[in-house]
């Protein structure tokens, strides 16, 4: 079958365009790597593993969320002294290429460090709380802890910056975020957020 000249520089066209992507593509992430090895490691590890529960983990983290996070920071919606010095000079493609570059990573699963503590955790995570009108987590976090695009992927977090994060917003001193976790985060209690923060630990 002979193409026409037309079929041929369209084919031609689309060979260039996937190339030009690919280039590009490799481009961010040699970028997004020198970025990383030359602030983010300090506190968030050489694979995203974070040095200690007061930094989140990053790896696995979808790269949309953790690109919205960075703009949050550099435009002050979200406080953090030492996070708006790191991300001033980041363009909004070096944020995003940062997220994907973090996104490719993962962590192993670990279990709960205090299993019972985690079943409760688990079963207001599928349930939530009737009694105190706490809604199930599961409802937009997925089943897992795995969440969307535009949400945390929570699961192999550290249950100490999840339970931190869960008092920010009870006390809605983070306020960057979906408005729906002030109304859910002021009706947990201390305990439930602790719960729910070492279940997802966990997955």
């Amino acid at each position: 079958m002979k193409l026409s000249r037309s079929a041929l520089f369209i084919l031609a066209a689309v060979g260039m365009a996937a190339s030009t992507s690919s280039a590009w593509a490799q481009a961010d992430e040699a970028r997004a790597k020198r970025i990383a090895g030359g602030s983010c490691f300090l506190c968030h590890g050489a694979k995203g593993e974070s040095t200690s529960e007061i930094f989140p983990r990053l790896a696995g983290q979808h790269a949309e969320y953790t690109a919205k996070q960075l703009e949050a920071f550099k435009s002050g919606q979200r406080k953090s002294t030492a996070m708006a010095e790191m991300v001033a000079k980041l363009t909004s493609d070096e944020m995003l290429a940062l997220g994907r570059y973090y996104e490719k990573m993962s962590l192993p699963r670990e279990e709960a460090k205090d299993p019972q503590l985690a079943a409760m955790g688990q079963y207001l995570y599928h349930n939530g709380n009737k009694f105190s009108g706490v809604p199930a987590c599961v409802a937009c976090h997925g089943a897992n802890g795995e969440g969307a695009a535009n949400l945390p992927r929570l699961a192999t977090q550290f249950s100490g910056y999840l339970h931190t994060q869960l008092k920010s917003f009870n006390k809605r001193g983070r306020t960057n975020d979906n408005a729906v976790m002030h109304v859910v985060a002021e009706k947990m209690t201390e305990l439930e957020m602790v719960a729910v923060a070492e279940y997802l630990s966990s997955k």
